[in-house]
């Protein structure tokens, strides 16, 4: 792509125009002679000391946000905001020929974007996922390293999904996505909130960081759907500019459920809409899916579908991997794996299934490291609030000694009456509880979920699946 086609309407120059053969970032990357580098400053490197070493490995074009000296550089007030648009640029703004749906919140944005693609398959639409737990064009499964990919990989994706003939893309919007700039400029037809809890205070400091960091996806959402059982989205309510609509499980909103009833085995409601009423009946337990199939419902008829024809569709749907999924065992106890790391999501999945529970349920845990440790005592006291037995356990150790992170963990444990064991490999636990299970006993695995890894020091991943490893105990038992 020329230069002059790449930068108009971002950045100006009085360089004579050019090829640009790529773009990046990252200093990393083995790129081809002619490629533009993106000066970026992050928590630990910046990428304007790189500058001239880029220039020696085959850049033609340095962007920076301020005068380094060099023949070739273009300057602009920001760097972080620029790369995205340059890259959405570069491989065509793809992000303009689809309908976007954003989702963000501390809980629930993958059971809503997953079971928002079933839905738009089941109505023959070609919809593209961009989530935590995998990417999905079409049909086709893609691996994904972070919930909100960098900008390159995200437009390239982007690209892929519009070439694909995708109508519908629906992504997680993550508040390190949204702060970061990654998302560029990219405007969504509906952005979703769902809540904020507790989560990610290593990177944003305080909740109000948080709350704030999220709150960018409705400044390039043309309609907001939100939550109003949560406090922070009342708020947000009052505070963003675009059109809004609400949606409940407590309370009378633009969407709301009335008639609950709550099981093990899932929720049954009446959704009202103003319009009319319909009763769903969605294979998911807990007053939290009450939420979620809301806002599925919610944004589906924001889109244009019918409430009817969605919840036909819901109706249908076994649940989503990870997610208080049951994992087969053929025993008379039962295995339940879920992606709850904050103390909001353990309370919510605890409370759901202790609500139908006729033995006792059995809460193993950790929390992962290099990661908020404020919340690792609040993730005991709820666990031992809602469990009647603990296993406290490893779960993505990073570089802090795992026995560091359960110490920090147990201090929750003070006062409180609840058991526990503490066994530090998670493999070795979840065949202790396995063993020891007694006649009903729900084991609920939490904070794995999706996850098929376990992160150990230097970044180091191991293949990690808690269905493989109740499957390996389930044999030794």
């Amino acid at each position: 792509m020329k230069l002059y086609k790449l930068i108009e309407g971002i950045a100006s120059t009085v360089l004579p125009d050019r090829e640009i053969s790529d773009i990046t970032s990252d200093t990393r990357r083995e790129m081809p002679e002619g490629f533009m580098f993106v000066c970026i400053k992050g928590n630990t490197f910046d990428g304007h000391n790189a500058a001239k070493d880029m220039i020696a490995k085959g850049a033609s074009v340095i962007v920076c946000d301020h005068d380094l000296g060099l023949d070739c550089q273009i300057i602009v007030p920001d760097t972080r905001a620029a790369y995205p648009a340059l890259c959405a640029r570069y491989f065509g703004d793809p992000q303009k020929q689809f309908k976007l749906i954003g989702v963000t919140g501390t809980n629930g944005k993958t059971t809503i974007t997953t079971v928002m693609k079933k839905v738009l398959d089941s109505f023959g639409c070609k919809v593209g996922l961009i989530g935590t737990c995998q990417n999905e064009i079409c049909d086709l499964v893609l691996e994904t390293a972070r919930t909100t990919p960098e900008p390159y990989e995200l437009f390239e994706l982007f690209r892929k999904m519009a070439d694909a003939g995708c109508e519908y893309v629906i992504m997680e919007a993550s508040s390190q996505g949204l702060e970061q700039k990654r998302l560029g400029p990219c405007e969504f037809a509906v952005g979703i909130f769902t809540n904020l809890t507790q989560d990610h205070l290593d990177v944003h400091g305080n909740m109000e960081n948080y709350y704030q960091a999220k709150k960018l996806l409705f400044d390039v959402s043309a309609r907001a759907i939100i939550n109003i059982d949560d406090f922070y989205g009342r708020r947000y309510l009052d505070e963003i500019s675009c059109p809004s609509n609400t949606y409940s499980a407590e309370i009378k909103a633009d969407f709301y459920a009335e008639d609950i009833l709550l099981s093990a085995s899932g929720v049954k409601y009446v959704y009202c809409d103003g319009f009319g009423k319909h009763n769903v009946d969605f294979k998911m337990p807990g007053l939290f899916n009450v939420s979620n199939s809301l806002a599925v419902i919610a944004c589906c008829e924001t889109l244009g579908f019918k409430a009817g024809d969605v919840i036909r569709e819901l109706n249908k749907m076994q649940g989503v991997r990870g997610r208080a999924e049951v994992v087969p065992t053929g025993r008379d106890f039962t295995v339940i794996c879920d992606y709850a790391h904050t103390p909001d999501a353990l309370v919510n999945v605890l409370s759901a299934i202790k609500s139908s529970a006729v033995g006792k349920v059995k809460c193993l845990f950790g929390c992962g490291g290099n990661r908020d440790a404020t919340k690792r005592p609040l993730m005991a006291k709820a666990a031992a609030e809602n469990a009647d037995f603990l296993i406290v356990t490893s779960d993505n150790p990073r570089n802090e000694d795992p026995e560091d992170i359960i110490r920090d963990i147990l201090t929750g444990l003070e006062g409180s009456s609840t058991p526990y064991i503490k066994i530090t490999d998670r493999r070795e636990a979840i065949h202790w509880a396995v063993k020891n299970a007694e006649k009903d006993d729900i084991i609920v695995l939490a904070g794995k979920g999706h996850e098929d890894y376990q992160i150990l020091a230097g970044g180091v991943k191991i293949h990690f699946d808690e269905r493989e490893v109740v499957a390996e105990a389930l044999a030794e038992a």
